[in-house]
């Protein structure tokens, strides 16, 4: 498995906004989603808002590979469900969100906590 350089990870962590889109069977890419995403250390996680009932993390599943869209930058990507660091994201969620606090409780609620998602370069 591969890391994330620095430049990358500064640079999708930046971005208030990323575009995901999950693999389909067939290898091609399922449209793309847009969704917050935040930096722990030197990982990157995502998390469902509707939980593991939306439609884009069910296709998540599926095949657990995608692409990351980020500000110009793209990358091979797979997903790797994660429940080991949840309060640390919630933080993180809290303080890169902060002047959306209307919308902050939804992404670090239990149901979005459920279906929070790691991702991994991949080449």
């Amino acid at each position: 498995m591969t890391s994330w350089k620095s430049d990358e990870l500064n640079q999708i962590a930046a971005a208030e906004e990323v575009r995901i889109a999950s693999e389909r069977a067939d290898a091609t890419l399922r449209k793309p989603v847009i969704v917050w995403l935040v930096r722990l250390d030197d990982d990157l996680y995502v998390r469902s808002v509707n939980g593991r009932s939306a439609s884009w993390f069910r296709g998540v599943l599926d095949r657990h590979a995608g692409r990351i869209s980020a500000d110009g930058f793209e990358k091979n990507i797979a997903f790797v469900e994660s429940d080991d660091v949840n309060d640390e994201i919630d933080a993180a969620y809290q303080a890169k969100y902060r002047r959306y606090p209307s919308i902050v409780p939804s992404i670090v609620s239990d149901k979005a906590r459920a279906a929070t998602l790691k991702l991994i370069p991949h080449s």
